[in-house]
């Protein structure tokens, strides 16, 4: 669905009077029970087998680390006691807090968080890296985790700590999944519990208060410090249609909308009983994902054409608006205000149809079904889609729409079969920008082919740079090797870059003590 869709709707209903039935709610608003409208549904559960954001703010809920990034993406200890490292920089122990339970009143062990690190650098950028380096990971004693490398690894508090995605903690008999499997059974350690009960994807999701949780004492910054839970109960309700949102949260019947539409954004400001925030500072930057294994985008040279053809301004309006305080275009895959952004490259990106024509004709582009899969559910990303469908049909492309909700791009992304199979051509997605801001964090710059992420670009030599800026003895090495490596994958066009956004949460007045972070973190909001 279209963002002016959206509005229309919007339009039709209003504001007075737009009420949801109240029978569809649990009960009125109290100091024990909050209840959220999450930016999208909630289709998969299991944070490390998927990177969608809806996934990793439900981790956060549920799943506790030994390390959390604070505001300042410095990483601070958390489940995590103390840690020493050989002299050698070969052996890392890490001691966990003293009385750490899981949810199903297991005590947390050393083992579950040795196995469970294991699964996540079988899938996480960041901990691929880390998985090379190491020779095994185990468990000195009950509270000692050890892992064991086959050289140091400089960022080792850093990984553990990552900012989105980050590797969580569960029960040993949960960790041994396979990585490329889902978890389907929530339990955690953190300051949440997952009522699997009261689970209906494409409708509501509920959290209750673990009053076995031991929160750090000091004030939570980010990811970090101490995870206090005020509220009892935590309600998700998946409210795909805008103008329900916006009526339900003028309403009060919900406390808190995480990322409204843009345009809705003025309407929400007139209501004296709402506060709008950027909570994230850096913004989140708009991507399109070409599939590498399949045709036609197995081939660079017609994935470089449709790079040459996109006009970012086209894709923001669609998304944003016309507020252009709230977006930038950013011609490279190190967005604005990010350490190694460092220009545009307007030579790769010209943004002319013509270009892009000529280019095409030249690719040996026979004519191949280009599949998009797109979301109807999610006003940031489905709009994006929309735009591409008809730059390639302007281009000359065989394009076809494949319209869905969100949970089920989701899904699909991960098949590698042809188009004819069930498979995919492109999808577009947002992700934080800090979280996509050096090479060992990003995923979208990355080039581990197929054990990488969805679209599944090959590069030795982008591993090879990712590496190489890992391992660099000093600041200037690594922008350098962070430069280079930008330049390779917009070259070889692994993710074409679609813009920068700010998002605005809106929220009740009631409510206090929302974090900065890239995350809506359910930690230390109470009711006032």
């Amino acid at each position: 669905m279209k963002r002016r869709e959206f509005l229309m709707g919007t339009a039709a209903l209003g504001f007075a009077g737009a009420s949801l039935p109240q029978a569809a709610w649990a009960q009125q608003a109290s100091a024990t029970l909050m209840k959220f409208a999450p930016q999208a549904n909630l289709s998969s559960l299991d944070p490390i087998w998927t990177t969608a954001t809806v996934t990793n703010n439900h981790a956060y809920y549920v799943f506790d680390m030994l390390y959390g990034a604070d505001e300042a993406m410095k990483p601070q200890p958390q489940m995590a006691e103390s840690h020493e490292v050989s002299a050698d920089g070969l052996t890392w122990r890490i001691k966990l807090r003293d009385g750490l339970t899981f949810h199903d009143g297991t005590p947390v062990k050393a083992a579950d968080c040795a196995a469970s690190i294991k699964r996540w650098t079988q899938r996480d950028s960041y901990g691929q890296l880390l998985g090379r380096a190491t020779e095994s990971f185990g468990a000195a004693d009950e509270r000692t985790i050890e892992i064991k490398l086959k050289r140091p690894f400089p960022r080792m508090l850093e990984c553990l700590a990552k900012t989105d995605q980050p590797p969580v903690m569960m029960p040993e008999r949960l960790a041994k999944t396979d990585a490329n499997t889902q978890v389907t059974e929530m339990v955690g350690s953190g300051p949440y519990k997952f009522i699997a009960a009261d689970y209906v994807s494409g409708s509501r999701v509920a959290y209750e208060k673990f009053d076995g949780y031991k929160p750090r004492s000091e004030a939570p910054s980010r990811n970090a410090g101490g995870k206090v839970a005020h509220f009892k109960r935590i309600e998700w309700t998946i409210l795909p249609d805008p103008a329900t949102a916006a009526a339900a949260l003028t309403t009060g019947e919900i406390d808190w909308w995480e990322r409204p539409l843009a345009d809705l954004q003025p309407m929400l400001a007139s209501s004296p009983d709402i506060k709008q925030e950027v909570i994230d500072k850096a913004g989140r930057g708009a991507i399109m994902r070409l599939n590498h294994l399949q045709p036609p985008f197995n081939n660079p040279k017609i994935r470089a054409a449709v790079r040459m053809a996109v006009k970012q301004e086209d894709y923001m309006r669609a998304t944003q608006g016309d507020d252009t305080s709230l977006w930038q275009t950013c011609r490279s895959l190190w967005f604005r205000g990010t350490p190694y952004y460092a220009g545009e490259q307007e030579d790769l990106m010209p943004q002319s149809l013509d270009k892009a024509k000529a280019a095409l004709k030249e690719s040996g582009y026979k004519g191949e079904k280009v599949v998009i899969i797109n979301p109807t559910d999610f006003p940031d990303i489905g709009p994006l889609g929309e735009v591409t469908f008809e730059l390639l049909k302007k281009l000359g492309m065989n394009v076809e729409m494949a319209a869905s909700d969100w949970g089920t791009v989701v899904q699909r992304r991960g098949s590698r079969e042809p188009v004819e199979k069930g498979g995919w051509s492109i999808f577009h997605t947002t992700g934080s920008a800090i979280s996509w801001g050096d090479p060992a964090q990003s995923t979208i710059i990355r080039g581990q082919g197929e054990k990488g992420w969805f679209g599944w670009w090959k590069s030795d030599k982008a591993e090879e740079l990712a590496e190489a800026w890992l391992y660099a003895p000093d600041e200037a090495t690594q922008k350098a090797k962070a430069k280079e490596l930008n330049r390779l994958a917009m070259e070889e066009v692994a993710t074409i870059p679609l813009g920068q956004f700010l998002s605005r949460t809106a929220y009740r007045k009631t409510l206090t003590g929302v974090l900065a972070g890239s995350a809506p973190y359910p930690w230390g909001v109470k009711r006032v």
